[in-house]
């Protein structure tokens, strides 16, 4: 073991590397978890404190930037979850757990607590069927960006993608010439995920019909499948990006009047919730979401509760 010389912050891109090649995480995660160091880094210069290095780190340090997470607010001026938070924490915890593999003295990451989560932290917004129909209907398809923003809604809702997925998708993935012409009637999709992990996505009749539509408009020769319209000439800069996405359906939620504030991750939500209501197994469910563990998924049991109930007074003999 040895005291580095380099503050943290000289660390993180030897840390990402390590991320994608030896843990063999995927870009998409790799990436997270140096958007969820960037807080920290942020909060390192803001307390003076970004020449810290690995060993200087205490359990105090740890403890006040718990403190600026609770307080942190989001753009909506609303104080991030502890869910949310956890995230944050968990970068962190695993940036430490890299310093010991590398032998380089720091706080052990066990020192990094996350915060308990209750029943109400761990409760998931989604929308109902005909919610989701009033959202889908909004964007104005007479326009190359409005055709675009159908095609994203409409697939974020059939295949139950995470956002940073469905911006990573190219346009070489599919047979954009036959999904314009309409000959074909089913698509799949094979994806590398959340944590590296592959699954098959799934679109529906419709959300291929609206992609055609927005193929249809596009002129150009870049690569991603979703772009925006700037000029330019960098494929790279107009890929859509999660965020643009995000503003995108809050936008469109804004417009619908819905009672909750979506996010691409509440189509997600909306997704497994429809599935489940219809009838699919939690198994199916846990596949189709991409989900290493089932107890991920069973997050949204509590949400077919209403629909058991009605089974129980319906068929139970002492209903009556």
């Amino acid at each position: 073991m040895h005291k580095s010389t380099n503050p943290i912050a000289k660390h993180i891109p030897n840390f990402l590397a390590y991320c994608e090649v030896e843990k063999g995480l995927s870009p998409i995660s790799t990436r997270n978890y140096h958007n969820f160091l960037k807080a920290f880094l942020f909060w390192l210069a803001d307390s003076k404190s970004s020449s810290l290095k690995p060993h200087e780190l205490t359990a105090e340090h740890i403890w006040n930037y718990r403190l600026y997470l609770s307080r942190k607010q989001g753009e909506n001026k609303k104080y991030i979850k502890k869910t949310t938070q956890n995230y944050y924490l968990i970068a962190l915890r695993n940036l430490l757990n890299y310093f010991a593999e590398k032998d380089i003295i720091s706080l052990p990451s066990e020192k990094i607590k996350l915060p308990k989560l209750t029943d109400k932290d761990k409760s998931i917004k989604f929308l109902k069927f005909e919610q989701v129909e009033r959202l889908l209907s909004l964007p104005d398809t007479t326009k190359p960006e409005g055709a675009r923003d159908r095609a994203i809604l409409e697939i974020l809702f059939s295949t139950g993608m995470r956002v940073s997925e469905l911006t990573s998708l190219n346009i070489r993935s599919i047979n954009s010439q036959s999904i314009i012409e309409n000959k074909i009637k089913s698509l799949e999709l094979h994806i590398t995920g959340k944590g590296g992990s592959s699954r098959t996505i799934y679109f529906s009749d419709r959300a291929l019909k609206w992609l055609g539509v927005y193929l249809k408009e596009r002129k150009d020769m870049f690569s991603p499948l979703f772009i925006n319209y700037k000029k330019g000439d960098d494929e790279n800069d107009h890929r859509l990006t999660p965020r643009s996405v995000e503003r995108m359906v809050k936008k469109y939620a804004t417009m619908a009047g819905l009672p909750v504030e979506a996010t691409p991750h509440t189509l997600r939500h909306s997704f497994a919730t429809d599935l489940l209501q219809q009838g699919a197994d939690m198994r199916s469910v846990q596949e189709l979401l991409g989900h290493k563990n089932i107890a991920t998924t069973q997050i949204y049991t509590h949400l077919t509760n209403p629909q058991l109930r009605d089974i129980h007074k319906k068929f139970h003999s002492g209903g009556n």
